[in-house]
């Protein structure tokens, strides 16, 4: 296909963004339609028979004993949203049995997890955050304590997932019972036959659009009759992949920032394979592979300066950290020099974290993008004292201007940690004053 204008402008970035669209959409509607219509309903008299049969995801129980009166609780706190929000989410277990006589058991197998959330300003003070945190709660204890937990058409049970965890985490702090080897589960009180909503007709709409927009789409362009020919006649070569392939490769004056790269890809995967998310992952296991965390950090953990910046929270995260690295590191690393460089980009990112604990008194910060805005800001500084070339500096100073301002103001509205962008923005920024004179006699 020759996708260029009279002007020669490339729109094969466009039409990959529009083909990846139309079967990603449908992809997802789809996992949830197969999450939600998976798994048959097993009617039984008490939730002791569940032990006894086959398993399945969902029950429907005649007879049921909740007791109330010896339950687990477990909050987590994560930041999101675009004003910067505070979400709690109290996770609470309920233990479950035939009848009451039952609580006299030292083990309990079968809990019902119930769980309560609210979110607040991130910006408010320390007191009126505590203030909202207690109110929370007592609204939380008041809508526990009117509802009857046994009345529910079905339990489903709870994979593993943050919600999962969660619960999980609150069965720890139960006190009379054993929980060992616990099962625990939801209740739903619509019809079971209701359980798969409108995803199904989802899917097929979304399909639908996107195969009806793309072939559409695909008539445009016309066909390139000298790479048709290179094609029939097994002689063509993919260019936009060898292209590709060439800024992920190691290579001289290029050999950090794909090594970077590859590491900061491969702490993603690995926590995608332990079945961690992946398009998100949560606050809590964010934490606990090496996030910045101020009560964590300052009490001798001082090691998450350094491994929180090889963390993302997810997918598009990791994707647009990477691009701006690759970006920024075709024009910096031939300049400095492999060492250099990855000092700069280490020490930046550093320090970009030191400035989020000192703004933030209990956040999670992640992410490459401290230090990734340190070498936009040596960048900056280098471009302003005319390292680089005339042309070049007029060009790219203006792009990275853009560039920094735009994220920087993206950030002022989302969840998303400015405090480390500006500590590493400016880090590097003086850095690049510094170093600017031996770079321009070494250029």
């Amino acid at each position: 296909m020759n996708l260029k204008n009279s002007n020669g402008k490339s729109y094969n970035d466009f039409y990959l963004f529009i083909l990846w669209l139309a079967i990603s959409i449908p992809t997802l509607i789809a996992q949830d339609y197969l999450k939600n219509s998976t798994g048959k309903l097993s009617q039984i008299d008490y939730v002791s028979q569940i032990s006894k049969q086959e398993q399945t995801k969902y029950y429907k129980i005649k007879h049921v004993y909740v007791d109330k009166s010896n339950i687990g609780t477990h909050t987590s706190f994560n930041v999101s949203g675009r004003s910067n929000d505070l979400n709690m989410t109290l996770f609470v277990v309920v233990p479950i049995f035939d009848k009451k006589n039952d609580t006299t058991n030292s083990n309990c197998k079968y809990w019902l997890g119930i769980q309560y959330s609210d979110r607040i300003r991130n910006k408010l003070d320390e007191r009126e955050k505590q203030n909202r945190y207690e109110q929370f709660l007592d609204i939380s204890q008041y809508e526990f304590n009117k509802t009857d937990l046994s009345d529910f058409t079905y339990l489903e049970r709870v994979g593993n997932s943050d919600n999962g965890d969660g619960y999980k985490e609150a069965l720890k702090n139960i006190k009379k019972y054993n929980a060992e080897g616990s099962v625990i589960f939801i209740s739903n009180d619509k019809p079971f036959e209701n359980r798969k909503g409108d995803t199904f007709y989802w899917f097929i709409g979304t399909f639908l659009i996107g195969t009806i927009v793309w072939l559409i789409m695909s008539l445009i362009p016309k066909c390139n009759e000298t790479e048709l020919r290179r094609f029939k006649n097994g002689t063509y070569k993919d260019k936009d992949l060898k292209e590709f392939l060439d800024f992920i490769k190691p290579r001289e004056g290029y050999f950090i920032t794909p090594i970077l790269i590859y590491i900061n890809v491969l702490i993603y995967l690995i926590m995608v394979i332990a079945g961690l998310g992946f398009i998100s992952f949560s606050g809590h296991d964010l934490l606990n592979f090496g996030g910045n965390f101020k009560p964590a950090t300052i009490n001798g953990q001082w090691w998450r300066l350094l491994t929180n910046i090889f963390l993302h929270a997810g997918l598009m995260h990791l994707l647009s950290n990477m691009f701006g690295l690759l970006f920024v590191g075709l024009f910096i690393e031939p300049v400095l020099g492999r060492t250099k460089f990855l000092v700069l980009y280490l020490v930046t990112g550093i320090l970009a974290s030191c400035t989020s604990i000192w703004w933030h008194e209990a956040t999670i910060s992640i992410g490459a993008s401290g230090a990734i805005f340190g070498l936009y800001g040596l960048f900056l500084g280098l471009l302003l004292t005319k390292v680089f070339p005339p042309d070049f500096s007029k060009v790219f100073l203006t792009t990275t201007l853009l560039f920094v301002s735009y994220n920087l103001i993206m950030g002022l509205g989302s969840g998303i940690d400015n405090s480390a962008h500006i500590g590493g923005l400016l880090s590097g920024f003086v850095i690049g004053l510094i170093l600017s004179q031996s770079l321009k006699r070494q250029n």
